[in-house]
């Protein structure tokens, strides 16, 4: 180890955020991974946040940064909620999203996927990138594990999807980013928002689909060791 390494040097952060509309509601989707340079410091941590009883927040980028801003839009919004006697739209939320980032562009680090579902627009998904533009989209993909995704959700996606085949998508699209981005790991937590209320649920690592080359999951080094190498591919 390195001890005379710059300790103020700036972190390499990564992730991987998903938001996908279906016929009826909203699918969020990330993996739980929080890293520290080549360290990871929490291999399970939920990067899926309340704001409302209605909408969510996926946080990439910096923690501190994202859980501040998550903060600070979660108190707005409740208090909007008092004043108007009615939960805020999911237009609302990504607006103060997008407000706090905007006039704090210079010292926040955090892209944010906003997704939620209200009765008067239905289900919707906002994108809030790095220095506060407010993008609404039919998905939304961010963090480190998005650069893998762009061309697969092009050919994937569909408009119209079922609940169940949104759900499959996203948690496909999280698993691949897992396999190919080394700052995304660890399970998988979605979120579904729809007109009947919220769905969490969590696909642990060794449930997800396995990638090209990629070994199946063992217990103990003793596994590994016991277990025939992988065929050398051939060109």
């Amino acid at each position: 180890m390195d001890l005379n390494m710059n300790l103020n040097a700036p972190h390499s952060m990564g992730t991987t955020i998903i938001g996908v509309t279906y016929n009826g509601g909203v699918v969020l989707g990330a993996d739980s991974r929080t890293s520290t340079g080549m360290y990871v410091a929490n291999r399970a941590s939920d990067k899926i946040t309340q704001l409302t009883e209605n909408v969510y927040v996926c946080r990439s980028g910096s923690a501190a940064d994202s859980q501040i801003v998550s903060d600070y839009v979660r108190y707005f919004l409740h208090q909007h909620t008092i004043q108007l006697g009615q939960p805020a739209t999911v237009k609302v939320a990504a607006n103060l999203i997008r407000l706090l980032s905007y006039n704090n562009k210079n010292m926040l680090e955090t892209g944010l996927i906003v997704g939620g579902w209200d009765k008067y627009e239905g289900g919707k998904i906002y994108g809030i990138p790095l220095g506060g533009t407010l993008i609404e989209q039919p998905f939304a993909i961010g963090g480190s594990g998005s650069s893998y995704l762009y061309g697969f959700f092009d050919q994937a996606w569909k408009e119209g999807m079922t609940k169940d085949e949104a759900e499959q998508l996203v948690v496909k699209a999280v698993s691949l980013a897992i396999a190919r981005d080394g700052a995304s790991g660890g399970v998988v937590r979605t979120v579904i928002i729809n007109s009947e209320g919220v769905t969490r649920n969590f696909y642990p690592g060794d449930k997800l689909p396995l990638w090209h080359e990629e070994l199946e999951p063992q217990n103990s080094l003793l596994d590994i060791l016991n277990s025939s190498s992988p065929e050398p591919m051939n060109i």
